[in-house]
């Protein structure tokens, strides 16, 4: 009988705190649904102004549903501008800096990570002091130095620095250089040990241990620099004068001038270069959570 009314106690006690989580778990979820709405304000004003004209997208107070939709928008602006041409170049960028950031930052991390050497420590300092660093610091010297080899108005200065530790921006190397390492590090070093007792090498390790466990880590590094380099705008501005070169971020101001703007085709062009980033998380989202959440923290 003693059993009987434990059990009932137990589950009085249960239901009782089920009670009193209830309520504050309704307030949780009202908190994340208004930060959501929140969140994707802008994305909701740029789809809806992308179908208006510029007398509707001005117009007070604001009208949500467009009316007539302007479906014209699209075509329109992805024909006014040769929209083809600055996606062809940013992919181009896209393709051999990604390949770039992915060998260096891996081989890097690695070194740091996993092998023994004299100055190891002092290295990864500096690496992580370089994100200190602002990129407005070194504008000029790549500048003068691009100037001196001839290189301007070509994509070389927007992809070369990408296999010397650079990326879109000064401090982007460092940061996943920061990030694989921290995953490699979490990777138990048994399994190298193990490697070279069967006589493998540590370029053996790397590549048949460390980045096969490290899918995840690598997946966020790949999207965190295909959105740096899609989303890039100063040094495009900075180094790309001819049209044949521009790329998407810079191909958009193309429809702002200096008197007036196109403002329904901007919105629809912005709304057309948002929709692969969009895409891009929804496919990668378990693995850039992944990623994330298994990034170790040790030192």
């Amino acid at each position: 009988m003693s059993d009987v009314s434990v059990i009932v106690r137990s589950k009085r006690q249960v239901t009782a705190l089920g009670f009193i989580k209830k309520p504050a778990r309704l307030v949780t979820y009202f908190i994340l649904i208004i930060g959501s709405l929140l969140m994707i304000m802008p994305l909701v004003w740029l789809l809806r102004s992308s179908l208006m004209d510029n007398a509707q997208i001005f117009i007070f107070p604001p009208q949500w549903i467009p009316d007539p939709f302007q479906w014209s928008n699209y075509p329109e602006a992805l024909t006014t501008v040769p929209f083809g041409t600055y996606f062809l170049n940013t992919m181009t960028i896209e393709v051999f800096v990604l390949a770039g950031v992915l060998v260096t930052s891996v081989i890097t991390a690695y070194s740091l990570a996993r092998l023994r050497w004299a100055g190891r420590n002092v290295v990864f300092a500096g690496v992580l002091g370089s994100m200190m660093l602002p990129s407005a610091v070194t504008i000029i010297p790549l500048f003068i130095l691009w100037r001196e080899l001839n290189a301007l108005d070509s994509l070389l200065p927007l992809i070369v620095p990408a296999w010397f530790g650079g990326g879109a921006y000064i401090g982007q190397g460092a940061f996943q250089i920061f990030l694989l390492r921290q995953f490699f590090m979490s990777i138990p070093k048994e399994l190298d040990e193990a490697a070279y007792m069967d006589g493998g090498t540590p370029l053996t390790v790397l590549w048949r241990v460390v980045i096969p466990l490290s899918t995840p880590a690598l997946i966020v590094v790949g999207i965190f620099t295909f959105i740096d380099v899609w989303n890039n705008f100063l040094e495009p501005v900075l180094y790309l004068n001819s049209e044949e070169n521009f790329t998407l971020a810079l191909g958009l101001a193309t429809f702002k001038g200096l008197y007036n703007a196109q403002w329904g085709y901007l919105m629809a062009a912005s709304m057309a270069m948002v929709a692969p980033i969009i895409l891009l998380f929804f496919i990668g989202q378990r693995y850039f959570i992944e990623g994330i959440t298994l990034t170790g923290i040790k030192g």
